[in-house]
């Protein structure tokens, strides 16, 4: 009995060491230099701007690839902030459109404090602010609904840096910390201590062959759980209003028969998330629906791909957005037709007519749009 007791404990240490060092492996080099070069200026700026190091750390470690992106190397900007009414230097570069125009800095210092007053001083991301800075989901997703990123897995993607890479512990230090740790000592010559980022920064060095075969393993096994994170937190079609749960029994009111996975609710009509691997067809087929039924509810041509985390509506969309919703602005333009009579779950052709404008036309910053009809 001792004998198996034994025997069962060795492997039970085992167990929990393969898994520790599994753990550990999969952890991209990449993204923990980049944590410890600029971990302290994003808690200065934490203290000085009242956003979370944790939120800051995972947007420059998402939008800047850890540094490596185009966009970082060629003009220092890690946070993908569009020129808007910039006035500073430029730089072009194909992001959801051929050629938008991107801000330029003289060093990553730069760019990590236009992002802090990007986020504190626009109108758009005051409601940010009503977060606890420790309550870093929370702030993932009101990025999100503010309308920082398209992308519907933005939140689930911050929230999975944050937590594989524990960012959510710099959200509770502060500065003195890391001028108690450096003053301890000296950088070696022509490098920088650990969080700190005066100018200019020593690039890292060049990744060994065996390095970037174990840091390409690990982010694809970091992109597969993120995936996995997003089928199970679906998130917002758009930025104002929340997507309302319809319940087993009004879903099979809806569709005569009962769902095995969560119905949303969208300016009424019934809509779900696309999982990985989906298509239009599947979908139709899972709902008793036609193929072109599905299509035409999301105005969607024959030949449109489907990416996971997409809003597919299960029902014809509405001819105008609820009451209360008479206007929309596009603050950051780009947007097409399509985008925006999905996001408030109005008939394409409706949101057409009422604004006069073609199914190909694509929002400039700040075009306002009408949602419904004021009589």
């Amino acid at each position: 009995m001792r004998l198996t007791l034994r025997i069962l404990s060795l492997l039970l240490v085992l167990s929990v060491t393969s898994t520790a060092l599994g753990a550990s492996q999969r952890k991209v080099p990449a993204y923990e230099k980049y944590i410890k070069q600029y971990s302290s200026l994003a808690v200065q700026h934490q203290k000085k701007y009242r956003i979370p190091a944790s939120i800051t750390l995972a947007q420059g470690l998402l939008e800047s690839g850890a540094g490596r992106s185009e966009l970082a190397r060629k003009s220092n900007n890690h946070f993908g902030i569009k020129c808007h009414d910039w006035t500073g230097k430029k730089i072009y570069h194909d992001d959801d459109r051929r050629q938008e125009c991107f801000r330029a800095y003289k060093s990553p210092d730069e760019s990590f404090s236009d992002h802090s007053d990007f986020l504190r001083y626009r109108d758009r991301y005051k409601s940010l602010f009503d977060n606890d800075i420790t309550d870093y989901k929370a702030w993932a997703h009101g990025l999100k609904k503010a309308g920082y990123a398209t992308d519907p897995a933005y939140p689930s993607k911050l929230i999975k840096l944050i937590e594989d890479y524990r960012l959510y512990e710099y959200d509770k230090m502060k500065p003195e910390t890391f001028a108690q740790n450096n003053s301890s000592r000296k950088p070696e010559k022509g490098k920088v201590n650990a969080g700190e980022t005066s100018s200019p920064i020593v690039m890292p060095a060049a990744l060994t062959k065996k390095q970037k075969r174990a840091e390409r393993k690990a982010m694809k096994h970091h992109t597969q759980e993120v995936t996995e994170v997003t089928d199970q937190i679906p998130e917002s079609p758009h930025a104002l209003e929340q997507p309302k749960k319809v319940s087993e029994k009004r879903a099979s009111e809806i569709f005569s028969f009962s769902l095995s996975r969560q119905v949303y609710s969208n300016n009424g009509v019934p809509f779900i998330y696309s999982a990985e691997g989906e298509s239009y067809g599947s979908i139709a087929h899972d709902y008793n629906l036609f193929v072109r039924e599905i299509l035409k509810f999301n105005d969607a041509p024959r030949d449109c791909s489907l990416a996971p985390g997409t809003v597919i509506y299960l029902k014809q969309k509405k001819n105008q957005a609820p009451k209360g919703l008479e206007k929309y602005i596009s603050d950051d333009g780009g947007e097409t037709m399509r985008d925006i009579a999905q996001r408030f779950g109005i008939r394409l052709k409706d949101l057409c007519k009422m604004n006069q404008l073609s199914e190909g036309h694509v929002t400039l910053p700040g075009d306002e749009l009408d949602l419904r009809i004021v009589k």
